[in-house]
């Protein structure tokens, strides 16, 4: 699933104080802000994903081109006016890239139509020549490691082998010539190369569903263990070498209930504490790009914050706090470290970018993500936290329209995916423009969801379509509860894991939700199993654990798959489907549709031929959110945009 709840308890939920001051303090009804055109939210972003070149004298970013489709632009860094596309991609957008270390040219990754086999593509700044690094059919690549004192080299991990395990490859970026590096022995799904480019940390799981993780002193030495841990233990893994190379940086919660982080000795296996939160798991860590040497570590709390451990960037921190609030995030650094990309994540308006001089502690914006908001009203995205009927702290977000009272709104349900990820707070444009057609939008963390604990992990395990659907109703009760929304107005969406909550919702409980949307979501859970991506196997003990044993637990699965209820689903649903989809086949979508069509049930099918797990493309997304507006406006009563002819959705029917 996607580098994814019983009647309320009286009494038994709150709400933080904080919150409710200031969503029931709004104004009264008063006229809506003008729709947000779909174009805007949906589209491109102007410019996105900026990266400075090594030495700091040039800056790339992602961009349109004249085809509108997301490319490499280069520039002078103090004169982006002169940026020119450096990549030609024809038709899916690149999403993510780096600099070579050299500063001669632009790596990036890209897939066929959503389908995941993920290729790495070089294009020379001199030529603009592309080559494809990595030209096998069927292969998927991933990269392990590239360090500036080997500007020539990257590793690669490849399944050229075997489709369901990686081997480590040598890629030379002049001649691209490859050659085996290391070979999995059958069990690894992760590797970590230390600062001079040797692969001297594997991960794998154990056979029930467990972490182990081994090192190596050099790559003529055999591997050995290091640490291992049961299933239970849930989110973590090896992270990088200490700058020395003598030990092992581990994210686990091994002997805590969150995530801490770790700094283990190569030799002699010992343990020592560096970071932690008592609430939250962190998230990632922050290092020296030369030196490398821990700096900080991130977490998500009810928003993203900082843990610094080297007092050498307290200063700098100190500053962009100022500027950029506490949610920033350092996107890029140049190799000598004066200057610094920083983000700005805030919920109320885009992504703006700065360049920040570490010297002068002067910083210049960039750009923001998408400047054509300013126009319009955005609203804030306010935490909450509600307590399940078993007692359970479920935390999420609440976002309410603009100029509205908390009270009596049509309310959209919005389900993450995963399921093992979460919600977090930060400019979302779904739940923008769902708040700028007149909904109320609540995402709660449910159960199972990550960032929160080994226990609140755990609690998810075999729990699909029963507790963390519990999760759900509880949420929409305690919307209904406090009259934030009427029982009969509150719809649920979700992708993926969000999309099974949807079906889940419509056919275990159908007079819930008002309606549903459902993009990509698994309708059997025995199918979804069973058509695990190939590389995926080797995680087959944790899909046993979290969601049901395929062999031992078949009725299980069976009861948690809303196939076998389409009968009772009778509120409308539309389903949403990328043909290409390696995770949630079009099976699954197909499957639910017909035997809902075989009982005369509501429902509306769009697939989307040239997408996979989500939509890629502006102009699928745009036809795709333009269908969904239409929908909830009939069922839900929201605003509507009127569908431009580049939206028309009918030729996707099926």
């Amino acid at each position: 699933m996607t580098k994814s709840s019983k009647l309320l308890v009286p009494g038994a939920v709150i709400v933080m104080i904080t919150a409710l001051l200031l969503i029931f303090a709004l104004p009264g009804p008063s006229t809506p802000p003008p729709l947000i055109p779909r174009t805007i939210l949906f589209g491109h972003p102007v410019k996105t994903n900026p990266r400075l070149s090594p030495d700091g004298s040039q800056i790339a970013f992602l961009a349109p081109d004249h085809r509108d489709v997301l490319n490499v632009w280069v520039a002078p860094i103090d004169n982006l006016s002169e940026a020119r596309p450096i990549t030609s991609e024809p038709k899916r957008g690149i999403r993510s890239y780096f600099w070579q270390w050299d500063g001669k040219g632009i790596l990036y990754t890209q897939d066929v139509d959503g389908n995941e086999d993920w290729h790495l593509y070089q294009t020379r700044l001199d030529t603009k020549v592309t080559r494809d690094l990595t030209p096998f059919s069927s292969v998927r690549a991933a990269i392990v490691g590239y360090h500036q004192d080997h500007p020539n080299e990257i590793l690669v991990a490849l399944n050229l082998r075997d489709p369901t395990l990686f081997d480590v490859h040598r890629i030379a970026l002049d001649s691209g010539a490859i050659t085996l590096d290391t070979t999995n022995p059958g069990d690894v799904t992760g590797w970590v190369a230390d600062h001079n480019l040797q692969v001297r940390s594997a991960q794998a799981y154990t056979p029930d569903g467990g972490i182990i993780i081994r090192v190596r002193d050099d790559v003529q030495t055999p591997w050995r263990d290091l640490i291992a841990w049961g299933p239970e233990e849930g989110a973590g893994g090896a992270e990088a070498f200490t700058a020395d190379g003598t030990s092992l940086y581990v994210l686990s919660s091994l002997d805590n209930d969150t995530v801490r982080l770790l700094k283990i000795d190569n030799t002699t296996a010992q343990q020592k504490v560096i970071a932690q939160d008592p609430s939250y798991d962190l998230e990632d860590i922050l290092i020296h790009p030369t030196t490398h040497h821990l700096q900080a570590v991130g977490v998500e709390r009810d928003r993203y914050g900082w843990i610094i451990l080297d007092k050498g960037i307290k200063n700098d921190f100190q500053t962009l706090e100022k500027l950029a609030g506490p949610a920033f995030q350092i996107v890029s650094r140049t190799r000598d470290d004066t200057k610094w990309i920083v983000s700005a994540r805030r919920d109320d308006s885009p992504t703006t970018f700065y360049l920040y001089d570490r010297s002068s502690k002067h910083a210049k914006e960039l750009f923001t993500t998408l400047p054509e908001l300013k126009d319009y009203t955005l609203v804030p995205m306010q935490p909450v936290k509600i307590t399940a009927r078993d007692g359970l702290q479920l935390e999420g977000y609440l976002t309410l329209p603009a100029g509205r009272k908390a009270k009596e709104l049509p309310t959209i349900l919005y389900v993450h995916g995963g399921p093992w990820v979460r919600d977090t707070w930060g400019f979302n444009p779904v739940v923008q423009w769902l708040a700028n057609r007149g909904y109320a939008v609540l995402q709660i963390n449910y159960r199972g969801s990550s960032g929160y604990g080994k226990a609140f992990y755990n609690a998810g395990d075999k729990e699909w379509g029963a507790k963390m659907h519990d999760d759900l109703l509880d949420a929409k009760n305690w919307l209904v509860e406090r009259g934030i929304a009427p029982a009969d107005k509150v719809a649920v969406y979700g992708g993926s894991y969000g999309g099974y909550a949807t079906l889940v919702g419509l056919a275990f409980t159908p007079e819930e939700f008002c309606c549903g949307i459902d993009v990509v979501g698994p309708s059997n859970l025995l199918t979804l199993l069973n058509s695990l991506p190939p590389y995926w196997e080797s995680a087959r003990a944790h899909f046993n654990r979290r969601v049901g044993d395929i062999v031992l637990e078949e009725e299980l699965l069976k009861d948690r798959s809303p196939l076998f209820k389409a009968h009772q689903i009778n509120r409308p649903l539309l389903i949403a489907q990328g043909a290409h989809d390696p995770r949630v086949k079009q099976h699954e979508s197909d499957q639910i549709v017909s035997a809902m069509r075989q009982q005369d049930k509501p429902v509306e099918y769009l697939v989307f031929p040239d997408e996979g797990h989500g939509f890629a493309q502006p102009q699928n997304r745009l036809r795709f959110y333009a269908a969904a507006e239409h929908f909830l406006a009939e069922h839900l009563g929201g605003s509507e945009q009127p569908p431009t002819p580049q939206e028309e959705w009918e030729p996707l029917r099926h």
